[in-house]
């Protein structure tokens, strides 16, 4: 499965794809949408301010590309430090500047806490869990990640929430609505459970339609009996009579 790794100006783009390919992944680092091969993953990395980056972003004619194929093809996508920002409605760096809006929220500068903590957060830090994914799968309770960042995403909706860092407030540190995903931390720089992390993303999280039917039981025994006429029909049930028992 290969992996589209965007190149908008402001990426550590080395490090990332060296890291997907250390985990078994192919990748293909494009910097204008025009170029693009086939793929089934996006990695949006970034290092600087958020106003450079979603400049360059729209400069280079990003924003719609990234929209068409992660909302309306659903193909899963992870935004990496400035990247997961980037994901947002707004950013206040470099000025009140609009966002991707993948993610609602806002996107603010660390405010310390009573401890006094330092601003930017540079360094190794843990992460706590909100709530069960494939992306985090195997990553352990309390494991560091490292950091490089003075600003932070702060969700609109809790939900999106998949984990915090004990850090500033507990900022929100990893994200994560349908296929759209994003981690504060650099995975590619954080050892054998950022890589974990790049794994579970390249492999693990696939493109999922979930499909609804707004049809009632007699509407349907009617389809049937239309189709079906007069001819026998064999119902073959999973599990057994006991799984057909309502």
């Amino acid at each position: 499965m290969k992996t589209l790794i965007i190149d908008y100006g402001v990426s550590n783009l080395g490090s990332v794809s060296r890291a997907v390919e250390e985990c078994g992944g192919k990748v293909f680092v494009n910097d204008y949408p025009k170029k693009s091969e086939k793929f089934e993953k996006i990695i949006l990395p970034g290092v600087g301010s958020f106003h450079v980056g979603m400049k360059n972003l729209r400069d280079r004619g990003w924003p719609e590309f990234i929209k068409q194929f992660v909302l309306e093809k659903e193909i899963p996508i992870l935004g990496i430090c400035l990247g997961m920002q980037l994901l947002a409605d707004s950013g206040e760096e470099g000025g009140e500047t609009p966002g991707l809006g993948l993610i609602s929220g806002q996107v603010e500068k660390l405010k310390s806490s009573e401890g006094g903590e330092r601003i930017p957060h540079v360094g190794w830090n843990q992460i706590h869990q909100k709530r069960k994914d494939l992306l985090l799968e195997g990553v352990l309770p309390g494991a560091d990640f490292y950091f490089v960042h003075s600003y932070h995403l702060v969700p609109t909706n809790k939900k999106d929430i998949l984990a915090t860092t004990p850090y500033c407030n507990n900022f929100v540190s990893v994200v994560n609505k349908k296929n759209i995903y994003g981690t504060q931390f650099h995975p590619e720089k954080s050892g054998l459970t950022g890589f974990m992390i790049l794994k579970n993303f390249t492999t693990k999280i696939c493109k999922l339609k979930l499909k609804t039917y707004d049809i009632s039981v007699k509407d349907l025994i009617k389809q049937i009996k239309n189709a079906v006429k007069d001819q026998k029909v064999i119902c073959a049930v999973s599990g057994g009579v006991d799984s057909s028992v309502a």
